[in-house]
């Protein structure tokens, strides 16, 4: 960041993009030629990644994954420093490349989110840089902008044949959707695609192509199979999740997007998965079909559309075994990119076509800003994913938040980080009413007479004061640990150290 004009945000729609989109530098493979080299050590080589170099990673495989803690030892056995880590996002097993930081290997990091002792780390303000946090639609226009120049993309592959064609739909370390690997690959300059799944013949369907990379690497795993992908996720039991759920489903059902033809993101978390059970007993009893669902699929949204409540689902990343085995198996559930599914700068993201999306937070604001990157001590320990890009997309964002959490109130006067911006944010619903932003009238005049608990921001932050008193704010340092960026490129807020 330091090299480049630093731009404020004005407003979610106030940057026109300039300039055109990138590409990688032209390679050759010549015919007949073998792409499969025999370690990490050797595709480090080929691709002659050297000091200062940025390196990619996608997040398919969750908690999961194996491949970016092998990738890294292997640069640092290589004694390669000064390393840009550009992940699509990070999770606690990552804590493992810590050392590598600390000696220098890495010394900055982009990402959407890091979680556990990593995000402790940076926290800390131990990196040389602070962590450039970017939206996922933000991720995807960086990299097409050429903002974010990928060097060497690492692709984990769960199905990849001798060509370098690959998908995330089969084998072992199946992951279902590769939409954010996509982007990678088709713009970092040398792509490795590294799998514990080389077939003989030919990857049906192609997720990522041959032509796109560059070399191919077997290892024993890329990935813990019980941790890329559970079961159905399961809807929660949490009588206050539940209720939660209850009063964001009955606004969405009364706020005037609930009709035919109606689109839709969820989240995975418990009290979205209940959300999508309230919507679908809506649905059935009103006899309304949705046009289409988006986001990360999970088996709810499955299900929904095998029972033909949604005509269509977009598919970026599926949380399950029942959305992965959806995608291989349904024409109907659609793999897309991360560009595609979020990108400000393109043609027409889908989340330009979402009526309601359903999301999370862990603190909101009395400007309805919302912050889901960093805990009540100030610490990163979350993920701006696709939040602000849905928020900003969607007719009706509703943002569902306990209004206690730990006895500590979730409405602020100022969130300690904003990620998503409150003018993008139309409905808080906590489980002590619900509060809707003066900026959509036309919202509140549909949910007036409904039944619902309707409550400005303001008494509601009266009641958790009430309940609880009022917070201190967390002292911070001068110091910036890190940056959040908007989805257009601007700068949003940033992440100080806590003192």
């Amino acid at each position: 960041m330091s090299n480049e004009v630093v731009i404020n945000y004005s407003g979610a729609f106030a940057k026109s993009p300039t300039g055109r989109i990138v590409g990688p530098k032209i390679s050759m493979a010549k015919p007949h030629s073998n792409k499969v080299l025999s370690s990490l050590e050797q595709a480090i080589d080929a691709a002659q990644l050297q000091d200062g170099m940025t390196i990619s990673f996608h997040h398919h495989f969750r908690n999961g994954d194996y491949l970016l803690n092998l990738v890294v030892d292997a640069i640092a056995r290589k004694g390669i420093k000064g390393i840009t880590l550009a992940t699509s996002s990070l999770a606690a097993i990552h804590e493992a490349i810590i050392p590598h930081l600390e000696s220098g290997v890495i010394t900055a990091i982009q990402t959407s989110g890091v979680r556990g002792k990593l995000g402790e780390y940076l926290t800390s303000g131990k990196l040389k840089q602070p962590v450039l946090i970017r939206s996922h639609g933000g991720r995807a226009r960086a990299i097409e902008s050429g903002e974010l120049k990928i060097d060497v993309a690492f692709i984990g592959a769960p199905t990849c044949d001798k060509n370098g064609n690959m998908n995330g739909r089969d084998g072992k370390s199946a992951c279902g959707a590769l939409g954010y690997a996509t982007i990678d690959a088709a713009y970092a300059d040398k792509v490795v695609a590294v799998t514990d799944n080389l077939i003989e013949g030919h990857v049906f369907p192609i997720s990522i192509p041959q032509t796109q990379v560059d070399y191919i690497v077997v290892v024993d795993s890329i990935g813990d199979s019980s941790k890329i992908a559970s079961g159905a996720l399961r809807i929660t039991k949490d009588p206050l999740q539940l209720l939660l759920a209850e009063f964001a489903a009955n606004v969405i059902e009364h706020s005037g997007y609930f009709k035919n033809d109606f689109s839709l993101q969820l989240g995975s978390g418990g009290a979205s998965l209940a959300v999508a059970r309230f919507i679908k007993e809506k649905m059935l009893k009103d006899g309304i079909v949705g046009s289409f669902g988006t986001g990360g699929i999970t088996g709810v949204f499955v299900d929904m559309l095998e029972q033909g409540l949604f005509k269509v689902l977009y598919d970026v990343q599926s949380f399950d075994i029942p959305s992965i085995e959806s995608i291989k198996k349904n024409p109907n559930h659609i793999e897309m990119s991360a560009s595609f599914y979020a990108n400000p700068h393109n043609k027409g993201a889908i989340v330009n076509n979402l009526d309601v999306v359903v999301l999370s937070a862990t603190e909101v604001d009395l400007n309805f800003n919302v912050n889901v990157i960093t805990d009540s001590n100030g610490i990163i320990m979350g993920a701006s994913g696709g939040h602000s890009d849905t928020a900003a997309g969607a007719n009706l964002a509703v943002v569902i938040v306990p209004l206690l959490r730990n006895r500590l109130p979730m409405i602020r006067d100022r969130v300690h980080t904003i990620v998503t911006p409150g003018e993008t944010v139309d409905v808080i619903v906590t489980e002590y009413g619900i509060a809707v932003n003066p900026l959509r009238q036309d919202v509140l005049a549909n949910l007036k007479g409904k039944g619902l608990l309707l409550k400005t921001i303001e008494e509601l932050q009266e009641i958790a004061y009430n309940l609880a008193g009022k917070p201190e704010d967390i002292p911070v340092s001068d110091e910036i640990v890190g940056i959040v960026e908007y989805r257009d490129g601007t700068i949003l807020d940033v992440i100080r150290k806590p003192l």
